[in-house]
């Protein structure tokens, strides 16, 4: 299960001359093959933090998706993140943070084959100039055994019957967590599913955060006021370069 974020703005790159096959999400006839999404953080600072002069979520933003289908040529994501800014320059838009999870991410297939990412360093927001500034807050995650993440705050809403609690009980049910019962506490079943599911728990030392400006024109971008230092971009070591 997916979790959309609370969008800004949303930018689409098309295949004009790519035929539609099965699955294919076309607009206007034509075959979409990449996407940006500009959205909400979950926290204002997330912007107003890097962005001190800008005001969030009208001229600042988080870069939350960025999707590229494999059939576009060798540096397609740069050309889309790149133009999407500039587009989204032109409706105030001064700057974007985004954040790249070098975190491996498992999961195991019915067949018991154990799949998964090996993690990302961001090497797309080195490639545009981005500035890299260090890592988001470390914490602990609760991982599902199709590789996803439980978060915080899904656990917040089961465990206040929020609205929305019903949407992550089917979550775990479909990944066999037995029902919750009308009667029963929330916290409690939790607690019992978690463990019989395969959940489990580990320390996320933090995701690299990377700052870029959104300009119509080089005299704009030169005056992106950034309010944290920049840092040497990441590398992986050897011995985790993924294959």
């Amino acid at each position: 299960m997916k979790i959309r974020p609370a969008a800004i703005q949303r930018f689409g790159m098309l295949d004009t001359e790519a035929e539609a096959g099965p699955g294919d999400q076309t607009v206007h006839g034509h075959v979409l093959v990449g996407a940006v999404v500009l959205a909400s953080p979950m926290n204002e600072r997330v912007l107003t933090v890097p962005f001190p002069g800008l005001a969030p979520y009208v001229e600042s933003a988080e870069l939350a998706r960025l999707i590229v289908s494999p059939s576009v040529p060798a540096n397609g994501e740069t050309f889309l993140v790149s133009r999407a800014l500039r587009l989204a320059a032109e409706s105030g838009l001064r700057a974007a943070v985004s954040f790249a999870d070098p975190m491996p991410r498992r999961r195991v297939t019915g067949e018991g084959v154990v799949i998964g990412s090996p993690g990302h360093l961001g090497i797309v927001y080195q490639a545009l100039g981005a500035r890299f500034t260090g890592r988001g807050t470390a914490r602990s995650l609760c991982f599902l055994p199709d590789g996803s993440v439980l978060s915080a705050r899904s656990k917040a809403k089961v465990t206040g019957r929020e609205a929305g609690s019903g949407g992550v009980v089917r979550r775990l049910e479909l990944l066999g967590a037995r029902p919750l019962r009308p009667e029963e506490e929330p916290a409690r079943w939790l607690a019992e599913i978690l463990p019989a599911i395969g959940a489990r728990a580990a320390r996320h030392p933090g995701n690299l955060r990377y700052l870029l400006p959104a300009a119509r024109t080089r005299a704009e971008r030169s005056r992106t006021v950034f309010g944290m230092p920049s840092l040497p971009y990441p590398k992986w070591a050897d011995d985790r370069r993924p294959a």
